[in-house]
Formats: structure tokens, C-alpha cells, sequence
């Protein structure tokens, strides 16, 4: 997989946040930057992880999937979703609250999580 974010970029975005930034672009390349991660982690083509409007990433080995609607995906907000990539909320308790949408037998990515950026 090509880096798109450098890892310095990536982490400015994450600071920036947790200073208060509430700019559109720190947020998407926040997200963007922990879904390329996800990625690198867990390569594969089973579970579609979509944080709209910002981003989405295939992982997971296994089956590839090529057309349509996935049978398995995650799909949360961009809060949410740093907020699971760094540790700050368990995927249970994001689930409970409604704030993960999960289908499919293999969607349940909370192995993989946090991430370490």
C-alpha cells in the first residue's frame, strides 16, 4: 500500500485536535491518516471501515469483496471513530451507544483497536 499520509502530518492533525481544532482538514486527515494505519495493520479486502464523509478502507484477510454493498462493514463518525483508534472509547461501548453501525459475521474490528499512531 502507497503511504498516503506521512506519519508527521498524520500526528499534527491528532494534536491538533486534542488542542481544540475544530478545522474540517485536521479532522479528515486525522481520520484519513488512523484509516491508512487500520489498514497497514490489518491488510485484507472483508471488512469495509467508511467514516463519511472522509474515508473508507477494505481490511481483514479473507474473502475479497469487488462489487456492490460489502457483507461486512463498519461504518461511525469521524469523532467516534479517532475516539475508538486511540483508545479513548472501548468499540462495546461505542456499540451500545449506537454510535458504530456494524453488519456482517466479521465486522467486529475491536481486535484491532486502539491503534498506536
Amino acid at each position: 500500500m502507497a503511504r498516503g499520509i506521512e506519519t508527521e502530518t498524520g500526528r499534527a492533525a491528532l494534536a491538533a485536535l486534542r488542542a481544540g481544532s475544530t478545522a474540517r482538514t485536521d479532522r479528515a486527515t486525522a481520520v484519513r491518516y488512523l484509516l491508512q494505519l487500520l489498514a497497514e495493520k490489518a491488510p485484507g479486502h472483508t471488512v469495509e471501515v467508511r467514516v463519511p464523509p472522509f474515508g473508507a478502507v477494505q481490511v481483514v484477510e479473507g474473502p475479497r469483496h469487488t462489487r456492490g454493498t460489502p457483507p461486512n462493514v463498519v461504518e461511525t463518525d469521524a469523532e467516534t471513530w479517532i475516539a475508538l483508534a486511540l483508545g479513548e472509547v472501548q468499540w462495546m461501548d461505542a456499540a451500545a451507544a449506537g454510535r458504530i453501525s456494524a453488519s456482517g459475521t466479521r465486522a467486529d474490528i475491536s481486535d484491532l483497536l486502539p491503534l498506536r499512531p
